[in-house]
């Protein structure tokens, strides 16, 4: 089976409007002789429907960085599916470990928020990860198992065919630390595994299930080289163009 390489970028809170169209036009034209890699933009959703226009006429698609359970209502300052949908953008992160910790996100709100996003054809992005404290204490596989379990929790087959998984350690994420390519793909295993067992062989073959957690030019290749580990969630790297693009150019070159 051979699954497509996809890279993103969260750009989390980072990049005013006029910064946020720069780097998507450096991004687009230091990528534009990409064939064989999907290549995903996540900018905030102040400059969501003017980067959605930069890149339109490229292969760079957009998402957003979270959403509102709520398709819409009185909640000041949530951004709801439709809207997201409505700039032009086909994905959406979810449950970014992120916003686990500091915004209170449950397994269970982010399996409600799956189902609202398919159900507006978004793709999301479905962030999974364990602490230090439980890497430690041997329980990485309990804990991502529990989390895509509650992620998942009462989808078909078919909604799962449009997902992709985000690994991503939260030991590893902008602390400059990355799992070595074997504890990641040992991870990437597990939860294929798990795939395989709740929705069949076909839907865990074809899962894209990226990598994320100090991703950067240096390591790209050892860790893409796994052969579970079907593309990048990049941070840091992902805000300059020379560095995303290096990362891109790297999973290029491994599906030629």
């Amino acid at each position: 089976m051979s699954r497509k390489t996809i890279i993103a970028g969260n750009w989390k809170m980072y990049k005013t409007n006029v910064e946020a169209l720069q780097l998507a036009n450096q991004v687009k034209i230091k990528t534009k002789d990409i064939r064989h890699t999907g290549i995903i933009i996540c900018p905030p959703f102040t400059a969501l429907a003017a980067v959605a226009e930069v890149v339109n006429d490229s292969a760079i698609a957009v998402g957003g960085q979270t959403m509102c359970v709520e398709k819409e209502g009185a909640f000041t300052g949530a951004i709801s599916a439709g809207m997201i949908k409505s700039t032009g953008a086909i994905h959406v992160i979810l449950g970014h470990s992120e916003r686990r910790q500091y915004f209170g996100e449950t397994d269970e709100l982010v399996n409600k928020k799956i189902k609202t996003a398919l159900e507006f054809g978004l793709k999301p992005i479905v962030c999974i990860g364990e602490t230090l404290e439980q890497r430690e204490g041997n329980i990485t596989a309990e804990v991502v198992t529990k989390q895509l379990r509650g992620a998942l929790a009462d989808l078909e087959p078919q909604h799962v065919d449009r997902l992709i998984v985000a690994y991503e350690p939260i030991w590893a994420i902008g602390t400059g630390k990355t799992a070595t390519p074997e504890q990641a793909q040992e991870v990437h295993s597990v939860i294929r595994g798990a795939i395989t067992e709740w929705f069949g062989e076909t839907t865990a073959d074809n899962l894209v299930i990226q990598y994320g957690g100090s991703v950067k030019p240096e390591n790209a290749e050892s860790l893409l080289s796994q052969p579970d580990i079907d593309g990048a969630l990049v941070g840091g790297a992902c805000l300059k163009a020379d560095s995303f693009s290096a990362i891109i150019h790297t999973a290029e070159g491994l599906k030629r």
